[in-house]
């Protein structure tokens, strides 16, 4: 909790859930309408969608993601973030490799195999955890040839006979399901190769991999997109309805803060931009995944290393018409301009009161400002480089240091 109160004393997202929902006012022009089109119904349906997230330092980009991941995750999907400062954009592997991590492959298919055992006739719940599914059969005296050959058609009805899998994808993905089963039998050496194999470590043999059944090749970033679509397919089969990810802080690309050492050079940020460009382009063949890039507004506004300096990105992505009013279709989203469409003083008021009732709960320091300094805080919101949602933050404080 003081984590998440000294995050908010700098105006940043708490980090903290409970924290989170108390102060969050504002955000659910854009957060309801995406639930609506996009989580709800599109994505569910198999839609996939990319979106652009900007707006000045302190603009509240971290804290709608970490809304998002609450409400992906209330809605049956795997909410999955990441950093530009923690992962390389230049190499789609490593997206993909960050991303498989996170979703945590192994529990998914624990509840692929108890899916396989309901197909079978058995309940999941029937079975102690400490012993395999093969083993309950055996002690059952139902272990025979029939019911090992069923496990084995329903792990291939499940993965194999599945046109969305890579071949070499659901093949992994079989022997690790049937090793959690207990048939087939999967011995630990096994296992750690496929997953190895799965992330892409150099360390999987692949002639080691052959001996298993595959015939697999080393992934890389030109084949990695077509692993991700595999691994959302499998996420599906495990009962949830797809992936949610969020990639913030991509404003290193273009080394926004001096204080930090160069990360991108001119060669690698433009690999990072036609990587997003080919995904852009692939995107449709991907299904059930929401990606969402997130950065400060450098981005757009440099003209010689952003986002505008690769035109075969920024072709795809620019919002071709700029209408007075907020659209909440378009694929940038700019946090700065939910000024005039939701900030009115009386919500300004409402986020002063709601922190400062956050913040005296576990500390002190903090005193929600009076109506007229919501008002002076709205009028010059669209002026300077600090955003609207830190200077509420900074002015509750100060007033109530005062």
């Amino acid at each position: 909790m003081q984590s998440a109160l000294a995050c908010l004393k700098k105006g940043q997202a708490p980090g903290n859930r409970e924290v989170l929902e108390k102060i969050s006012v504002g955000k659910d022009f854009i957060l309801d309408f995406w639930r609506e089109k996009y989580l709800a119904h599109y994505l569910a349906r198999g839609g996939s969608k990319i979106k652009f997230l900007t707006g000045r330092p302190g603009s509240g980009k971290t804290h709608f993601l970490e809304m998002l991941d609450l409400e992906a995750g209330n809605l049956g999907y795997i909410p999955v973030r990441l950093s530009a400062r923690e992962i390389w954009l230049h190499d789609f592997k490593e997206i993909y490799t960050a991303i498989l991590r996170q979703v945590r492959l192994p529990e998914r298919l624990q509840r692929c195999s108890r899916e396989i055992i309901r197909q079978l006739g058995y309940s999941p719940e029937e079975i102690p955890e400490n012993i395999s599914f093969a083993d309950y059969l055996s002690a059952q005296g139902q272990l025979d040839p029939l019911t090992k050959r069923e496990i084995r058609q329903q792990l291939e009805k499940l993965f194999l006979a599945n046109p969305l899998i890579d071949n070499n994808f659901a093949l992994a993905c079989a022997l690790l399901t049937g090793g959690v089963l207990g048939h087939p039998i999967l011995e630990e050496t096994g296992r750690k190769l496929l997953l190895l194999w799965l992330e892409g470590n150099r360390e999987a043999s692949l002639s080691s991999l052959r001996r298993l059944g595959l015939s697999p090749s080393k992934i890389t970033k030109y084949n990695a997109r077509h692993m991700l679509r595999s691994l959302v397919e499998v996420c599906c089969l495990a009962g949830y309805k797809g992936l949610v990810v969020s990639i913030d802080n991509m404003e290193v690309l273009v080394n926004a803060d001096s204080t930090e050492t160069i990360r991108y050079t001119r060669l690698k940020r433009e690999d990072a931009y036609e990587s997003i460009r080919e995904l852009i382009d692939e995107i449709d063949t991907l299904k059930n995944i929401l990606f969402v890039f997130s950065f400060d507004r450098c981005l757009i506004d440099d003209d010689l290393r952003g986002l505008k300096s690769y035109q075969a990105l920024w072709m795809r992505i620019q919002n071709e018409i700029e209408n007075v009013r907020f659209n909440r279709f378009a694929d940038i989203v700019d946090m700065d301009r939910l000024i005039d469409e939701v900030y009115t003083p009386e919500v300004i008021l409402d986020m002063s009161r709601r922190l400062a009732q956050v913040i005296n709960t576990y500390d002190r320091g903090a005193c929600p400002f009076i109506l007229s300094t919501a008002e002076e805080l709205h009028a010059r919101s669209r002026f300077g480089k600090v955003s609207l949602p830190r200077r509420v933050v900074l002015t509750t404080l100060q007033e109530g240091a005062v």
